[in-house]
């Protein structure tokens, strides 16, 4: 690789083990910590943890209420709380509505549920554009809805984090909350993508 070329092209993972072993190397990481923080991000904190939400409100009538009456509480009694999720508010999608997040000023984003913000969702193109042409935008990100669904772009700030309860899709009326989570992805979520059924 040529020392000229932008870091834009190398691979991000790439960049974040060359800047781990630079930082350990000179002594201001320990390794130990750092492994710790990455776990946690990826099995206490992110989408799995919205996945496990939203199949709990799928499956349990009582808590989906308490969910959208008020997120950031519904959202504790799972045990998911933490930075970036202090004040979580969840609207749901339906076959004539649906909802998509962003955050059009920097890159807010309900971190206990969905971990951190994707790249594209920080992108200043899908920050601008979402909102202007939201149904072009997600449709290609893949998702076509038809032209009676109403569309509402819901922009997230320091005050309110929008979680979105996506659709359950026909055919998993028999699953249990447990076979409905590896269902649920970080999109559907964020309202770019619909959950399929398997």
């Amino acid at each position: 690789m040529s020392t000229t070329e932008p870091t834009a092209r190398i691979p991000a993972s790439l960049r974040t083990e060359a800047l781990e072993q630079l930082l350990t190397e000179r002594g201001l990481v320990d390794p130990a910590v750092m492994d710790k923080f990455i776990a946690n991000y990826e099995t206490n904190v992110g989408p799995l943890n919205g996945a496990k939400v939203v199949a709990k409100a799928w499956t349990d009538p009582e808590y989906k209420k308490r969910l959208l009456d008020d997120g950031t509480a519904a959202i504790k009694e799972l045990g998911f709380a933490g930075p970036q999720g202090e004040h979580i508010v969840v609207v749901e999608n339906t076959p004539t509505t649906h909802n998509v997040t962003v955050c059009t000023l920097c890159s807010c984003y309900p971190w206990p549920v969905l971990g951190l913000p994707p790249s594209w969702y920080k992108d200043p193109a899908y920050r601008a554009r979402v909102v202007k042409e939201p149904r072009k935008v997600l449709s290609e990100m893949g998702l076509d809805l038809a032209d009676d669904v109403e569309i509402i772009v819901r922009d997230s700030s320091s005050e309110v984090r929008w979680l979105v309860l996506p659709e359950r899709p026909a055919g998993t009326e028999n699953l249990s909350e447990e076979e409905l989570v590896p269902l649920i992805t970080r999109d559907a979520l964020v309202g770019v993508a619909k959950v399929q059924a398997p």
